[in-house]
């Protein structure tokens, strides 16, 4: 799938943003996916504040079911734009982006909805809590949800679109995002085209982001908007008012992306193999289910 077929437009581009220039012409941008030594990172929180503000680049922290980096700052007396933000890991498979307006409302989310299903490894997949539960968390939250990676990393069911092709996930259930993650840093050019294709075909909102598990990947993949503030920004956002800006990983960043969170989940290794087997043995009952319904 060619970047001409997709119907990419000027609000998608596939190249380096220049953080200067957006700045310059009135524009706010953020890298919509960054992790921190919260989860799978090495990064700290400080570390990542300083690039960002000498690159003139925002950014939503998105740790993996946690908070404690965004925790640890007061978003309002920082000079860098901040977007609160966190990165759930579902029961099912699909990772979710959600992004609050308020830092306030997602401090209280997380303590309801969130830290009661956590594993012992916090990073991975909440106990009992679908893609589908997590939307119905979620309904009456103020925050913009998107879909981290949609088609998965290396064939998981790590992305909403990829488990909607599967049938895992139905249309119904992918039209309650507001948003597909277009550009993801961590993703192939290929994948990152077919969720172009998908989020067109849902009728959703764009974000993207770097998926940045090195500081250096800090603002890689920007959100691009006419805004002057959070709430302008994520309303922009649901409106279709944004654009998106970004590259890939080259490969020795990818391996390197991939080296970082495999040292980091040593530690949790039961509770991995404990995760990834329930999750597999939902994707078996799911599919032979799929195919009985087929034979009806």
């Amino acid at each position: 799938m060619s970047e001409v077929s997709a119907g990419i437009g000027p609000r998608i581009k596939f190249e380096n943003p220049d953080w200067n220039m957006i700045a310059e012409e009135g524009y706010l941008c953020a890298d919509m996916h960054i992790h921190t030594d919260c989860s799978d990172s090495y990064s700290g929180i400080r570390r990542l504040l300083r690039i960002a503000e000498s690159r003139n680049v925002g950014m939503a922290v998105t740790d993996h079911n946690l908070i404690s980096s965004l925790e640890a700052i007061d978003i309002e007396k920082e000079d860098v734009f901040i977007i609160p933000g966190m990165e759930v890991s579902t029961t099912d498979g699909p990772h979710i982006l959600t992004y609050f307006y308020e830092m306030n409302d997602l401090k209280a989310f997380w303590h309801e909805n969130i830290r009661p299903r956590l594993q012992s490894c916090p990073w991975l997949a909440l106990k009992d809590c679908t893609t589908e539960k997590l939307l119905d968390l979620l309904e009456d939250q103020n925050c913009v949800v998107s879909g981290a990676h949609p088609m998965g990393y290396l064939g998981s069911n790590k992305g909403v679109e990829i488990c909607n092709r599967k049938g895992y996930i139905s249309d119904e259930v992918v039209s309650r995002l507001d948003a597909y993650e277009v550009i993801c840093g961590g993703m192939t050019r290929e994948d990152n085209i077919e969720a172009v294709r998908s989020f067109k075909k849902h009728g959703l909102g764009i974000t993207g982001g770097s998926d940045g598990h090195i500081a250096e990947d800090l603002g890689s993949v920007v959100t691009i908007s006419k805004a002057d503030d959070t709430e302008s920004f994520l309303n922009n956002i649901m409106k279709g008012e944004n654009a998106v800006r970004g590259s890939e990983k080259d490969f020795p960043r990818r391996a390197l992306t991939g080296l970082t969170s495999f040292y980091n989940f040593l530690d949790y290794t039961p509770a991995v193999i404990k995760v990834q087997s329930h999750q597999m043995a939902m994707s078996i009952r799911r599919g032979t289910k799929r195919k009985i319904s087929r034979r009806d």
